[in-house]
């Protein structure tokens, strides 16, 4: 069999490099810069944005995109053409979620006035000393924090991110409610680190479709977007739905920013009809100085870096790996993109 040429035009280290020959002498692996390399043998790519010109790279199978998300592409050829494109989807699903919780919990404990207090280096004044009894007429009410345990958190996107999101909610004895494209489908038929996720879909204590969206929202306490951006799911969360969650609720985005209407809810923030937000994609990027949403005080902002992790490269090249070896062996990659759906 003559070997499959396999180009990586990411800057991976020759660690990684190697990882990737010691899994068959069948494999041919070397490295270029995307604006360097030539494409005429490649059979596999691994890249963050393939060549716009396809007919540079003649022979290729299939694309690892170094990508969870397939809106980065944008209008690119290769979308309109049969290629397989594998994403790294999963990779991230642990660190988004670890982030989704520490976003959670520091609204949920009003770390953010903690921080404005600390930096006026004062604290409330204590009323007890004035004879205000039996509570302190001004640290409970500025930092009685909201409860998690019990309280019902309500994930959209129900993919890896949204599954470890439910893992570890239900760690905190927190009833889940999802939502999905095709809530028939709850198997995860996609790559995940071990230990991670919900692959049965077991989880959630209830399962609703988009149609039922603001059934969520209505009951969640916290309420989580984890959906990939596609037709169906931009500005799906506008003024509507968001008049639907509860005044007490708080809404933290870890998917794509486009699939909110900031302006809906800058306003409903603005006007206390929500709790609170963390947000860490927005619909343009970085988020504009001109944004309301820095000017507010129940809002934490972060500038999309929940999936980051030092070993990230590390993580991505095991999937790719793996999807060689599936390769090799005759068996379908993980994370191929289903076109139609847009993920």
């Amino acid at each position: 069999m003559e070997p499959l040429n396999v180009l990586v035009t990411m800057p991976f280290g020759q660690p990684l490099l190697d990882k990737l020959r010691r899994i068959s002498p069948q494999l041919n692996v070397y490295q270029a810069k995307p604006d360097e390399a030539d494409y005429r043998a490649a059979d596999i790519l691994y890249c963050f944005m393939p060549p716009r010109d396809l007919s540079r790279a003649p022979r290729l199978r299939w694309v690892q995109l170094h990508l969870a998300g397939l809106d980065v592409l944008g209008d690119h050829p290769i979308l309109k053409t049969t290629i397989p494109l594998a994403t790294t989807s999963g990779v991230h699903a642990a660190s988004v979620a670890d982030y989704t919780f520490t976003m959670l919990f520091a609204l949920a404990h009003r770390v953010p006035r903690m921080i404005e207090w600390q930096q006026k280096g004062a604290w409330p004044p204590d009323q007890q000393q004035k004879g205000a009894w039996p509570l302190d007429q001004q640290r409970w009410p500025l930092f009685v924090p909201a409860e998690v345990r019990g309280q019902t958190l309500g994930i959209i996107g129900y993919g890896s991110i949204g599954r470890e999101i439910a893992r570890v909610g239900k760690t905190f004895q927190m009833r889940v409610v999802v939502s999905k494209r095709d809530i028939s489908q709850r198997a995860d038929v996609g790559y995940r680190l071990p230990g991670t996720g919900d692959p049965a879909g077991a989880l959630p204590d209830q399962w609703l479709a988009p149609a039922q969206l603001a059934d969520l929202l209505a009951q969640s306490d916290y309420v989580v977007m984890a959906a990939p951006l596609t037709r169906e799911t931009r500005m799906m969360v506008g003024e509507r739905e968001l008049r639907a969650m509860k005044p007490t609720a708080y809404f933290i985005n870890v998917g794509r920013g486009a699939t909110v209407d900031e302006a809906a809810l800058a306003q409903a923030l603005a006007e206390g009809r929500i709790a609170g937000a963390a947000l860490d994609v927005f619909a343009q990027e970085p988020l504009p100085a001109a944004s309301p949403l820095y000017r507010l005080d129940n809002v934490i902002l972060s500038p999309h870096v929940s999936g980051f992790i030092p070993s990230y490269d590390d993580k991505c090249t095991d999937l790719f790996a793996e999807n060689l070896r599936q390769t090799l062996n005759g068996q379908p990659l993980f994370n191929v993109v289903d076109r139609q759906k847009g993920y």
